[in-house]
């Protein structure tokens, strides 16, 4: 049996950055593919740069090609790539075309299956027309909402030929590189599982020896499937921090004026939401009773000057397991409830409280802090503050949030090698031109 190959995929948009992590993995991979945000950054510069460097590699570049196939494969086997990849969705005439120019200068090319609706006809149509590998491809946007590559690799690796080798990309780690050696892949393409890690060359060693030993355990692996659980949700959510998350909701999210009581907690929760007139604490306290282990209690008060919640509350709060309050408005008896050391968020501390009432609603859709919370959203909180995030694409924002805490971890690893962050990041060259 052949060694299976582990491609790096350089998904970045700085050249010498690309570089250094792909010194640091060489030792463990076989291929290094100048990525489409790196082409795009860069253009066949990057290819140029890559091939320098890296002499005993293989190097790919990934065009992208959806028209003009002949001219683009073209220019990237001339800057010095061994295999070009187009879009498999890109029109027959295209591929004819890049497949052409393909054999003409020598290299080889590989088609993308990213949003192919029927990608195991689309596959056996893409050997007809004489493409040399088929890469089995779930996008990063795709990924964030539960899409799996592994799902279909099977039935694509069985849907064609031997001839054709069959890559594998999307969101891979070392478990999931098994699996894709075990179920027939020939390239196995990993990209942040690498690049944004703290130790480079460790995490590709891991993942060279997972792809070996999935290897040499053909047949024995199932596919996986991600189900965006609300237990999935909530591991993700706990990982990342409030800043990741505001910065995967492209900086919304964020209650204005509401920072922690205690601090050093972090809660992750769904809602139970409260709408109650100033002061008026009945139906915040009867929220305790609907809410259950894990639930974050919030509530909208109207004002900042009179308390709907105090230290007995909370008290009942933590006999039910609630996981966090959080409190557009005032919340008193700060000195009982920092002594209980329990998670709860607001904007102001007084000493007075109002009366029970009972004007108000449980279950409602609220604002709270500026933002818009409805009942059974999720919840973040942590010493920066509180982010909401609405229930229907919570997995979606907790995937895209772990790949913002993964960037900064590589990040941060660069700058404890001396490099600024102002450096790390090249922020003169991505200035925005007035």
């Amino acid at each position: 049996m052949s060694r299976k190959k582990l491609q790096l995929a350089l998904d970045l948009l700085e050249i010498d950055r690309a570089i250094r992590i792909a010194e640091e993995a060489a030792e463990y991979i076989d291929l290094i593919e100048a990525g489409t945000p790196l082409v795009k950054s860069e253009g066949m510069a990057a290819v140029r740069a890559l091939r320098k460097a890296f002499p005993d590699h293989g190097i790919v570049a990934d065009m992208k090609t959806m028209d003009t196939g002949a001219i683009e494969v073209e220019m990237a086997a001339k800057s010095g790539a061994d295999i070009v990849a187009i879009l498999g969705g890109a029109d027959d005439s295209t591929i004819e075309d890049a497949v052409r120019s393909a054999r003409k200068y020598g290299v080889a090319l590989m088609a993308d299956l990213l949003s192919v609706d029927d990608p195991i006809n689309r596959a056996k149509k893409l050997e007809e027309l004489g493409i040399e590998c088929i890469c089995v491809h779930v996008g990063i946007d795709q990924q964030m909402k539960g899409m799996d590559a592994l799902a279909i690799l099977k039935d694509v690796v069985d849907a064609v030929g031997a001839e054709v080798e069959i890559a594998v990309a999307g969101g891979l780690d070392s478990e999931d590189a098994a699996k894709a050696a075990s179920l027939g892949a020939d390239t196995i393409i990993i990209g942040g599982a690498i690049t944004r890690s703290g130790n480079v060359a460790s995490s590709a060693e891991e993942i060279r020896r997972a792809i070996d030993h999935g290897s040499a355990q053909a047949g024995s692996a199932e596919p996986a499937r991600k189900q965006p659980s609300d237990g999935a949700v909530i591991e993700l959510l706990r990982v990342v921090s409030t800043p990741n998350i505001s910065d995967a909701m492209h900086h919304k999210g964020a209650m204005k004026g509401i920072l922690p009581i205690c601090t050093g907690h972090k809660i992750v929760g769904r809602a139970i939401t409260v709408r109650t007139l100033p002061g008026d604490w009945a139906k915040p306290v009867e929220a305790i009773d609907r809410a259950g282990a894990g639930n974050v209690i919030v509530i909208d008060n109207g004002r900042a000057d009179v308390a709907p919640w105090g230290g007995l509350a909370t008290l009942s709060c933590m006999n039910r397991k609630i996981a966090g309050v959080v409190i557009d408005g005032a919340v008193r008896d700060v000195d009982e409830i920092r002594k209980f050391d329990y998670p709860l968020f607001a904007c102001a501390i007084v000493p007075n409280a109002g009366e029970p009432k009972g004007y108000g609603e449980i279950g409602v859709e609220i604002v709270c802090g500026g933002q818009v919370v409805r009942d059974g959203d999720y919840i973040v909180g942590d010493d920066s503050g509180v982010v909401v995030i609405p229930k229907e694409r919570a997995y979606e924002i907790a995937r895209r949030a772990k790949e913002v805490y993964k960037t900064e971890l590589r990040i941060r690893s660069e700058i404890e090698r001396g490099k600024s962050l102002s450096e790390v990041l090249d922020l003169a060259k991505w200035e925005k031109i007035l």
